[in-house]
């Protein structure tokens, strides 16, 4: 990894060009730098106070960062000097590069670098609070703290967005890195991570340029403890477009990239907003081992609504045990029923003892988190004191009982300020939004069990693309192929059509009839398929109607008893290399879209994990008195992902479609492989 040390957090800055790098050097002063600030300007006089030097040749000596803002061209000349001069890192303002198509370009840029670390092209820079460096050409409203977050995007605008925050969210820096030329995402998550002022850190992924890279940086992240929260645009053609419009960056399958961010234990994030609370949440505490909530209101309302909120997230409300219950009960009075949600009524409301009694009884009970729904004025004809009172009983019910705890405004201008720094101090985490705050709780709870896996993610590998000559095997092919690396098929024989009474007599009724060819894919839609057929002659009349498709045709032991179909497949993906699939099989497939994607290599646990997840699956589990063998479908997945271990580049697409899940085993009935030769 290369060192940023110097360009994220320098003692000496030069910012060279115009009215761009006037910005950047009072917003810099603002901070309070202390260090030495350059600046270069061929005719003005001073930018911001500081005297100009002419040109970049006459910086005395190496500068720890530069804030480049001229015009692109003219950038690659400026860059190769600051190389030769030995600059820490520079952050190219200009665009004009490969977002526009100008690739040449671009690479000059980076060939000029000659190894120094670049930010951007087409980027705004960063603002460090920690480091009180701000080589930043806008408004920002950061102000210095001791410790937060990192937010990092390759929008310039969005990053903008971000200094504006008036959410309790302490921000300790911003990061645009635009084209990611040479610093990438990879790099920012790996050197943050290692600065333990950073409590978590924020992406706005439009594309990632080396996803193994960043697979490399998010596992050293998860290894540190340093929790990642992910806004990921994408997800819609349009949103995959703009991003690639935007900064040259392909937007990917965002399958893979939910696959990705689920092993490293990355959560995503829908909105800006549960993008900021889920990142605030983390700040004060970290990520939670598991997402049984208690909610306190006094308010039957509020208990309603946040019950109703949880249905759909994977979070839950349980009941209060039987020791916490009776103690429970015993701070309010009899008109109160203890239950989860809690409705403690407005009987003891304005009481600091009385609120931090009932409020300390509640965070013994052993959920994950407790939070009280408390929506404090900030209209300026109403006084939020009452409000504040119930606020900082649920503080100082935390600090005694040491357990997880978050006042929740049901809207966002429920909070003040003044109060959510408060509650920070204390470690009680300020949420600004009801929703947005179960998105957080349930976000802390996915990352805390990643993190409590007992294995390491296995390594990611870079793409490869291998072998001539892509073919479409026969299903018998296909299916031996597979055979070889553990996967099940059912016996069979492949024959002239006239020969076909002969091999199901071998093979034993009922028996399945397929065409055997390479050139007809989809065998059901050309009716090149018959199921069940249980004497000769329904055989024979099989035959005769596939020997018009094709002269061959493949005869199989019927395979019966299925309690469910899935699908696996293989795809092949630019980025990612090569993915597994793993679904709701037969004629649902497309139907029903249930379906979950895996980075290869993977694991057995992994697959376990994954195929949890499926609403199939509940038939595999146990439904209506059947199972399924749980085991055999994972070996099942296990053989296809090792057939793709061994014939690694040289697989563009495969089916097992579908794999019948029998009580006991597993069976591909029907298999189609898209490769290429070695």
């Amino acid at each position: 990894m290369k060192s940023l040390t110097r360009l994220l957090n320098p003692k000496s800055i030069a910012f060279i060009g115009g009215n761009e790098c006037a910005i950047a050097i009072r917003r810099t002063k603002e901070l309070g730098f202390t260090g030495t600030i350059y600046a270069i300007h061929p005719k003005r006089e001073e930018l911001s106070g500081i005297a100009t030097l002419r040109s970049v040749e006459d910086i005395p000596g190496p500068v720890d960062a530069a804030f480049v803002a001229v015009k692109n061209v003219p950038t690659v000349d400026v860059v190769r000097v600051l190389s030769e001069k030995g600059c820490g890192g520079a952050v190219v303002y200009a665009a004009g590069f490969a977002e526009t198509g100008n690739t040449d370009l671009q690479r000059q840029l980076l060939e000029a670098a000659n190894g120094m670390p670049l930010m951007g092209p087409n980027c705004y820079g960063f603002v460090n609070t920690l480091s009180r460096a701000a080589l930043w050409p806008d408004e920002t409203g950061l102000e210095p703290v001791e410790r937060g977050v990192a937010l990092i995007t390759q929008s310039g605008n969005i990053a903008c967005n971000f200094t504006m925050m008036m959410r309790g969210l302490p921000v300790a820096a911003v990061f645009s890195i635009g084209n990611q030329v040479d610093v990438g995402m990879h790099d920012m998550v790996e050197t943050l991570s290692a600065d333990p002022r950073i409590s978590a850190i924020g992406l706005h992924v439009e594309g990632l340029p080396d996803v193994a890279a960043f697979a490399r940086a998010a596992a050293v992240a998860r290894h540190r403890k340093v929790p990642i929260v992910v806004l990921k645009t994408g997800r819609s053609e349009q949103g995959a477009k703009v991003a690639m419009s935007h900064t040259s960056s392909l937007a990917g399958a965002d399958t893979l990239y939910d696959a990705l961010f689920e092993r490293y234990g990355i959560a995503r994030m829908k909105s800006v907003s549960a993008f900021a609370e889920t990142l605030k949440f983390l700040h004060n505490g970290g990520p939670i081992a598991g997402s049984r909530l208690v909610s306190l209101s006094c308010s039957g309302g509020e208990a309603a609504l946040v019950a109703d909120m949880a249905l759909e997230r994977n979070v839950s409300f349980p009941p209060f045990n039987d020791e916490t219950r009776p103690r429970v009960a015993a701070t309010l009075n009899e008109y109160v029923s203890i239950d989860n949600p809690l409705d403690y009524h407005t009987f003891i409301w304005g009481q600091p003892e009385k609120l931090t009694a009932t409020f300390t009884e509640v965070l013994k009970g052993g959920f994950d988190v407790g939070m009280v729904i408390l929506d404090t004025p900030t209209h300026p004809k109403m006084k939020p004191e009452a409000w504040a009172t119930t606020a900082r009983a649920m503080a100082a019910a935390a600090r005694a009982t040491g357990a997880r705890a978050a006042v929740v405004a049901s809207l966002s201008e429920g909070m003040p300020l003044s109060l959510a720094a408060e509650l920070s101090e204390s470690g009680v985490a300020p949420m600004m939004g009801l929703d947005d705050a179960l998105t957080a709780f349930e976000a802390a709870a996915s990352i805390g069990r990643n993190w409590a896996r007992d294995e390491e993610p296995p390594a990611m590998l870079a793409p490869i693309v291998t072998g001539t000559d892509e073919r479409v095997l026969s299903e018998h092919e296909a299916k031996q192929m597979l055979k070889a690396h553990g996967l099940s098929v059912p016996e069979g024989i492949v024959c002239k059509a006239s020969d076909s009474v002969a091999a199901a007599n071998k093979l034993g009724y009922p028996v399945t009839l397929k065409v055997s060819s390479a050139a007809i894919a989809h065998k059901t839609e050309a009716g090149g398929v018959a199921l069940n057929l249980k004497t000769a002659a329904e055989v024979q009349e099989a035959a005769a109607r596939m020997a018009k498709l094709a002269p061959d045709v493949l005869v199989e032991r019927m395979v019966t008893g299925a309690v469910a179909e899935l699908i696996i497949g293989l795809t092949s993906d630019p980025q990612f290399g090569t993915a597994l699939v793993v679904g709701a099989g037969g004629i649902l497939t497309e139907l029903l879209k249930d379906s979950v994607t895996l980075i290869l290599p993977t694991t057995r646990t992994e697959i376990e994990q994954a195929l949890r997840t499926l609403k199939v699956w509940k038939l595999v589990e146990g439904f209506r008195g059947k199972s399924g063998d749980e085991a055999a479908v994972t070996d099942a997945v296990e053989a296809v992902a090792r057939f793709a271990g061994a014939n690694r580049g040289l697989i563009e697409e495969l089916d097992v479609n579908p794999l019948l899940v029998l009580k006991h085993g597993a069976v591909a009935v029907d298999a189609l492989i898209k490769m290429r030769t070695p």
